[in-house]
């Protein structure tokens, strides 16, 4: 029987749900390229370091940036317990928001809003210490009531307020408590060595001024106020979002003044890559970002080369893209099925058709340097004659081997999910590709109304923070509907045990079970690129504070723009 495609628009799903995924990751439907540390092209370098930064000169202050990103930058705005927060959000939070803690260099999460955040000897008890003199963009004060008021917005604990993902991730939040005016106590029911990582959770938990966190829905959504270094001025949906610079700011920068350099960005959504690129060459745009791995395999290089961009492109503790199997519906419950499916992709071949082999094969969920990565923990590789063979055992066994595959609906996506269409036939699958909108797309993988669907997830922070989308045991958003008592038995491990060499061992046994298991079919991991005018610079910023080192060189969350600057001459 042929295959055969269908397009259509699916809307049984709850809203509660569609906010889970989309907060969840950074974009976690779009199939792009990614990267161990070093792709095949060697002609980009992957190892965070900006292109013309050396030779730029000294910062200079003032001038409007315009950037562009990939996507509108907040389905339901900055509301930031409730929002719905994929890259370009979470980029535009990055202007207007500070967190408590960010990662740094070494990749650690280290105080950043916070001055000190220190545990007892159980790692039940986290005594989170503030910065003094910090206020938000309201004139308020950063204060331990009020960070106290947002960790109870972002766990569903305070009165309008209504989380939807953090209502998860913060579960195991027993108690928050006002110590004195600038210490807050938090205490868990279980120990929780990661802690201080939830407490950046991607850069989503920024700190809401006390007006924003009482505010009704719609203002709350629209009028953003944090401690950021930028301050809102104005947001025209799919067009732009305004903000200016925060006077007041709290970090100082060399010259003496407060950070930032610039006077003012515009955020602009501009979804095709190829626009983007056009627009920054044209100078409608300044900044840009992109995940399409080909635009870094070739056109991005050769705008640097020839002098007319800057450039940083980075994989590091990045995303991975997979395809996700729904295990409980046949034939994907049945552990033959997943095999053999595995056995059928060619990731090499895929890798190299849909991204021009730039990024890295990835075996597992862990990016390198992610605690638990390892190069080889057994994934199965690709034999197509296994393949058939399997398949064909199902089928005398009388098993189903009919698939639907889910892909969203851009170019990059469509042509990738076709190619694996026709790997899964030539193994002898038979299968029906399926393309919807990524908002459709997502409420269909939380529903569980899929079978294969492309995904992209896991960006790369401490691995405690996947507890919530592998933990078996009636977790709503384990998409892939797996239970896996070794999974969730490394899962407690991991967040219980502050022994390094424990937790390093729990996440590399997950990562060997998922290999075993085939719970999903690992592609790549992702590299994400900055592309900037010759004349802008600083795409990474300026050290942490105090003598905390660099900061980190990803951006599969977006980076800080606290050190972006124009040369104006």
């Amino acid at each position: 029987m042929p295959s055969t495609v269908r397009t259509r628009t699916w809307h049984r799903t709850a809203a509660l749900a569609t906010a889970l995924t989309v907060v969840a990751t950074s974009c976690s439907l779009l199939p792009g390229g990614g990267d161990d540390s070093s792709g095949p092209n060697d002609q980009v370098s992957v190892s965070a370091v900006e292109s013309g930064l050396d030779t730029a000169g000294k910062p200079m202050r003032g001038g409007q940036l315009v950037y562009g990103l990939e996507a509108e930058v907040g389905t339901t705005g900055y509301c930031l317990p409730e929002a719905e927060l994929a890259i370009s959000g979470m980029q535009v939070a990055r202007a207007l928001y500070d967190t408590l803690t960010v990662p740094d260099e070494k990749g650690d999460y280290v105080p950043y809003l916070a001055k000190a955040v220190d545990h007892d000897d159980a790692y039940k008890e986290w005594t989170i210490t503030l910065r003094p003199g910090v206020t938000f963009h309201d004139g308020s004060t950063l204060d331990a009531q009020v960070v106290k008021n947002n960790l109870d917005a972002y766990r569903g604990a305070y009165e309008g307020r209504s989380p939807l993902l953090f209502s998860f991730v913060l579960a195991n939040i027993d108690d928050v408590e006002v110590v004195n005016e600038l210490t807050v106590r938090v205490t868990t029911k279980k120990p929780w060595v990661a802690f201080p990582a939830v407490l950046y959770a991607s850069g989503r938990l920024g700190m809401m001024a006390q007006k924003q966190l009482d505010a009704d829905p719609k203002t709350c959504a629209t009028q953003p106020i944090g401690t950021g270094p930028f301050s809102f001025v104005s947001w025209t949906r799919d067009q732009s979002l305004k903000v200016r610079r925060y006077p007041k700011y709290w970090q100082e920068a060399p010259d003496g003044k407060p950070y930032p350099y610039l006077n003012a960005i515009e955020f602009r959504p501009v979804q095709n890559s190829d626009s983007r690129i056009a627009q920054l060459q044209q100078g409608e745009l300044n900044m840009m970002h992109t995940s399409t791995s080909s635009d870094m395999a070739d056109a991005l290089p050769a705008l640097r080369d020839s002098g007319a961009i800057n450039l940083l492109v980075s994989d590091e503790k990045t995303e991975v893209a997979y395809v996700m199997m729904n295990s409980s519906v046949a034939p994907l419950n049945d552990r033959a099925a997943r095999l053999a499916i595995a056995h059928a992709i060619d990731r090499e071949k895929l890798n190299e058709q849909s991204n021009k082999g730039f990024p890295a094969i990835a075996n597992g969920p862990f990016a390198p340097t992610v605690l638990g990565h390892l190069d080889d923990p057994g994934f199965p590789g690709y034999d197509l004659e296994k393949a058939k063979a399997e398949v064909a055992a199902l089928k005398k066994a009388k098993k189903d081997t009919s698939l639907s595959l889910l892909s969203s609906a851009g170019p990059v996506a469509v042509r990738q999910a076709e190619i694996e269409k026709e790997m899964l036939e030539a193994a002898g699958f038979d299968v029906t590709l399926e393309i919807e909108t990524e908002a459709d797309l997502i409420k269909r993988v939380i529903s569980g109304d899929y079978e294969l669907a492309a995904f992209r997830n896991q960006p790369g922070e401490d691995p405690d923070m996947d507890y919530i989308w592998w933990y078996g045991t009636g977790n709503p958003v384990n998409f892939g509907r797996f239970k896996d008592p070794v999974i969730d038995q490394n899962l407690e491990k991991g967040r219980t045990d502050p022994d390094p060499e424990v937790r390093r061992k729990a996440y590399e046994a997950i990562n060997r079970q998922f290999a075993k298991q085939v719970w999903n079919v690992w592609l790549w991991h992702s590299p994400w690129a900055v592309a900037e005018a010759a004349n802008v610079h600083g795409i990474l910023g300026p050290d942490l504070p105090g003598d905390q080192g660099p900061p980190s060189g990803r951006l599969v969350t977006g980076h800080s723009l606290l050190g972006v600057w124009i040369d104006q001459n």
